[in-house]
């Protein structure tokens, strides 16, 4: 049957070919698809004009189709195709719309020009007219009601500024008042044991101290008395007497090396005055040439090691003398009276 349907010429020949191989009447399809009989006359002869609106004659053809034993939807694709839908509307191309918006986004583009523009030259209106020719400064000179003192003051006088005054009686600090005694008995240490201390403990000003900031090279810190620290980028090579080259390297700013003792080698730097000495962990100045011997330098941090020592323990032994001499001589107790006297 569906071979019928689609060999036949029209989309109503394909429907009463079927019928009539099926050997149906229009009747009895009428009472089973409960379709007019006069809408299956129309669909089968083409009047598609006598159909109803378009939605219930795809719903008959639908019905029709199935009844008959037919695709429906291949049955209502082929009834479409030679009856079109008069009813739609016909869409608009797709650039239709586009080419609408430039017509009209013309005007506005125009519109939002000419107010930039304006804007543009108002203020530039408004510019030119604060713009005026530079004028010299109000305190370019010295005005008359400056006065020193009594007098005027006279172009080319020159202020003497003082050194600053010393503070009133009333903003100084008292001196620390300790109760005598007190001290003593809080910590149980006399005023003796104290003085020893202090002065034992009193060393020279301490110059200014290594401060590594930087990578440090060279020997480890219990086996070197001198350090070079580099104030600024620097070359430092370090040779041995045999010529070999112990340490070369671009120093960095704050980066140091560590030399080691007891080892016969020149320093070899590319700016004297760019690297630092320390001797013993104190600042002894910088390099005095480009190149220096190392034992000279050990020689250096020996020789002051051996006099911080020494000032060390004169100061203490100056300390325990002072502390001797000032206690006071102990008074020899009076002998107890004898039981005769007594008597």
């Amino acid at each position: 049957m569906t071979s019928a349907f689609m060999e036949a010429p029209t989309f109503g020949a394909g429907l009463r070919a079927t019928r009539k191989a099926s050997g149906r009447s229009l009747a009895e399809l009428s009472v089973v698809t409960k379709v007019h009989r006069r809408y299956l006359v129309a669909l089968e002869e083409g009047d598609f004009s006598a159909l109803p609106s378009r939605v219930f004659a795809v719903g008959y053809v639908r019905a029709y189709a199935g009844a008959l034993g037919l695709d429906e939807q291949l049955a209502v694709e082929r009834f479409k195709r030679e009856s079109p839908d008069l009813t739609a509307p016909l869409q608009p191309p797709v650039g239709a719309a586009f080419q609408d918006v430039r017509r009209r986004s013309q005007p506005v583009l125009i519109a939002i020009a000419v107010a930039g523009v304006a804007v543009i030259g108002w203020n530039v209106f408004q510019r030119v007219n604060l713009m005026r020719a530079p004028q010299p400064s109000d305190i370019a000179s010295v005005p008359d009601s400056w006065s020193r003192g009594a007098g005027q003051v006279q172009t080319g006088d020159v202020l003497q500024i003082g050194g600053p005054k010393a503070a009133p009686p009333d903003q100084t600090i008292p001196a620390l008042y300790v109760t005598p005694g007190l001290e003593e008995q809080l910590t149980g240490v006399s005023a003796d044991d104290a003085a020893i201390a202090q002065a034992a403990t009193a060393v020279a000003p301490v110059q200014a101290a290594f401060n590594p900031r930087g990578a440090i090279y060279g020997a480890p810190a219990t086996a070197s008395h001198v350090v070079l620290q580099a104030k600024k980028a620097g070359a430092l090579v370090v040779r041995l007497t045999d010529g070999r080259v112990l340490f070369a390297r671009q120093l960095a700013a704050g980066e140091a090396w560590r030399a080691p003792i007891g080892v016969s080698a020149t320093v070899d730097v590319s700016d004297p005055a760019a690297f630092d000495v320390y001797m013993n962990g104190e600042h002894g100045g910088v390099l005095d040439a480009v190149l220096t011997p190392l034992a000279q330098l050990n020689a250096r941090a020996e020789a002051m090691g051996r006099q911080a020592a020494a000032q060390a323990a004169a100061r203490t032994a100056a300390a325990q003398a002072a502390a001797q001499a000032a206690a006071p001589q102990a008074t020899p107790a009076s002998p107890a009276p004898s039981p005769v006297a007594a008597q």
